[in-house]
C-alpha cells in the first residue's frame, strides 16, 4: 500500500476534518453495535431492533474505515475495497451471532463469501504495482 503523497491543493487540514468525522463514525457504528439499546434510547427511534442496530453499527465502521483510509491511502479502489470489506465482515458476523433475531440461515454464509471476494480484490490491488487510476505524470 502506497503512502499518501497529496497534492499541495490539497491540506492537511481537509485531511484532519476527514479523520475527525472518521472517528466520529465509528464511535456511533461502535456504540450501535456494542450497546444498541443505549443507541436506541438514545436517537428515541423505537422500537429498537436489535439486529438493525447491530447491522447500523457495522455500516457506520465502514464509513468510520473509509474516511480514516482515505486519509492515510492515496488509491481509491483500494479505500472503497477497506471500507466494503469492513462492514461486509462486521455484517457477517452480526447475522452469525444474531441467528435467533430474524434473518435467513443463509445470509452470513452469502455475506461471507462476498467478504471473501473482497479480500481477494484488496489483496490484487495492493500487489498490483500501480493501481488503474495513477498516470504516467505521476
Amino acid at each position: 500500500m502506497r503512502a499518501a503523497t497529496r497534492s499541495r491543493h490539497e491540506s492537511w487540514g481537509t485531511l484532519a476534518l476527514v479523520a475527525v468525522c472518521g472517528i466520529a463514525m465509528g464511535a456511533f457504528g461502535a456504540w450501535a453495535l456494542l450497546a444498541p439499546a443505549s443507541f436506541a434510547d438514545a436517537i428515541d427511534f423505537p422500537p429498537a431492533n436489535e439486529h438493525l442496530l447491530h447491522d447500523v453499527g457495522a455500516f457506520q465502521l465502514g464509513i468510520a474505515a473509509t474516511l480514516l483510509s482515505a486519509v492515510l491511502v492515496e488509491d481509491s479502489v483500494t479505500v472503497a475495497l477497506i471500507g466494503f470489506l469492513t462492514a461486509d465482515v462486521i455484517h457477517t458476523v452480526n447475522h452469525l451471532t444474531d441467528l435467533t433475531l430474524g434473518g435467513h440461515a443463509t445470509d452470513a454464509l452469502l455475506l461471507g463469501a462476498l467478504a471473501v471476494v473482497a479480500f481477494g480484490a484488496l489483496l490484487l490491488r495492493l500487489r498490483s504495482d500501480r493501481p488503474s487510476n495513477q498516470t504516467d505524470e505521476e
